[in-house]
């Protein structure tokens, strides 16, 4: 249910035929019922998506638009050509950023802003209930940010990095030409998959982790706070570096931590893996 809506526009400002427009865009949304099946879904394009958890049944919503064009017409055009439709379907809210870019399917294809002449930019911030199951994607921002969340979530960032801080939960992250960093509260209890291209992977887990991790890492190296045993598979190079466990593999390869348990999937390509053990 649609709690409140609050649309707040700046001045245009102009500088010879160039064009800039702000506007806040504020609402709030009351999931319907209490349970694991709330959702917010964000499918960004150009900006940043930041996420807090709190107590409580809202979901607040902050989107603060930038229009930046070449002129007049083109800033019409861009009004025209991209939209930003938040909508709420039961206990799933979703925001969606359309325009020009997107092709039939949901999938990108841009071009360049200098294609289109203009230049639209949303910036998310939402507070959510903790428990909220966390579905996340822009293109061209900054770091997306969760924290004090313990919900599943699947997040992707294309030209940016992930940073989650004290969560719970699990899922999927992968970032493209960026760093995936995560400090659990509580270690997961499903399958899980952390991901970069280009970035460096940090996952900090409780120390009673129990585990069977899967690594890769193309131009990199792993590095381990926890003591493991492999899992038939071949066996990466093994070395020690201040007190730290160090493996290298060209391919995925397998070790248990503890007990094992969940399978906790590492992926890393011109970057390193990074699992630690957090105290608090």
């Amino acid at each position: 249910m649609l709690s409140a809506v609050c649309v707040l526009s700046l001045p245009m400002s102009v500088l010879g035929n160039e064009v800039e427009e702000k506007q806040t865009i504020q609402k709030t949304f009351v999931f319907e019922e209490v349970g694991d099946s709330k959702q917010v879904v964000v499918d960004n394009f150009e900006g940043s998506i930041r996420v807090t958890g709190h107590d409580g049944r809202e979901v607040q919503l902050v989107v603060n638009e930038t229009l930046e064009a070449d002129s007049q017409e083109k800033a019409q055009e861009a009004r025209r050509e991209v939209r930003l439709d938040i909508t709420q379907s039961n206990n799933t809210v979703r925001c969606f950023v359309d325009g020009p870019f997107r092709c039939k399917n949901g999938s990108i294809h841009f071009r360049g802003w200098e294609h289109y002449g203009y230049k639209v930019r949303h910036d998310f911030q939402l507070k959510v209930p903790q428990q909220t199951g966390l579905h996340l994607k822009t293109v061209n921002g900054e770091d997306v940010e969760i924290e004090k969340t313990s919900g599943k979530f699947e997040v992707e960032n294309i030209n940016g990095g992930i940073r989650m801080t004290d969560v719970s939960g699990a899922g999927r992250l992968y970032a493209l030409n960026g760093k995936v960093r995560v400090r659990f509260t509580a270690n997961p209890n499903a399958d899980c998959y952390f991901g970069s291209l280009n970035g460096n992977v940090e996952i900090a887990f409780r120390p009673q982790l129990s585990a069977n991790i899967l690594l890769k890492t193309f131009n990199g190296q792993v590095y381990s706070d926890f003591p493991v045993s492999y899992l038939p598979s071949g066996k990466p190079t093994k070395k020690t570096k201040d007190g730290k466990f160090i493996y290298k593999s060209n391919d995925f390869f397998g070790v248990r931590v503890g007990d094992g348990g969940p399978e906790l999937k590492f992926d890393a390509f011109n970057g390193d893996i990074r699992i630690l053990s957090r105290e608090q």
